[in-house]
């Protein structure tokens, strides 16, 4: 009999110390509640890597310097790895959020400028426009998008840039 009583006496310990944990995670789920996000808000992400033109053009090898290459480095042209920096405007209703000078990243100054920026905005209606600019011009933009917006509370706007399919998008 003492060996039942202790195995009940073993399991009810269990049961009610488990329980206890239980409703101490359930009771800390919920509360306090925390409202991590403004109300009446909604938010736009800027988003992408993209890799400026080349700070030296590439130049074609003659014929002479061809040939005195090995014969598995020979290649028509030659050029510099180094890519001008990137340069982003992101403006809200003529409000200009975001305007920078994004930097190539790699040790050779060769990859992709990154960003990736949030922007807390009210809800409603905007207009949004991205420009962008990865030439070696001094002024104006290579690419630029006007996007009317519709914002409602607690959205998330994504702006990304893809070159390949015309510029930015707005998802």
């Amino acid at each position: 009999m003492s060996d039942s009583v202790n195995s009940a006496f073993r399991y009810g310990s269990q049961f009610l110390v488990l329980a206890g944990l239980m409703a101490f995670i359930g009771f800390f789920s919920s509360r306090p509640e925390i409202n991590r996000f403004p109300d009446g808000m909604a938010q736009i992400k800027l988003s992408f890597a993209h890799g400026g033109a080349r700070k030296v053009d590439c130049r074609k090898l003659t014929a002479q310097e061809i040939a005195k290459l090995p014969a598995n480095e020979r290649r028509p042209n030659t050029c510099t790895r180094e890519r001008i920096p990137v340069h982003v405007q992101l403006t809200l209703d003529d409000r200009l959020l975001y305007d920078e000078l994004l930097p190539a990243t790699g040790l050779s100054q060769d990859g992709p400028a990154r960003t990736y920026r949030k922007f807390v905005v009210p809800a409603g209606a905007h207009t949004i426009v991205a420009r962008l600019r990865d030439s070696k011009r001094a002024e104006g933009f290579d690419y630029e998008a006007v996007f009317q917006a519709d914002l409602k509370p607690l959205q998330n706007l994504a702006v990304d840039f893809k070159a390949d399919n015309g510029g930015f998008q707005f998802r």
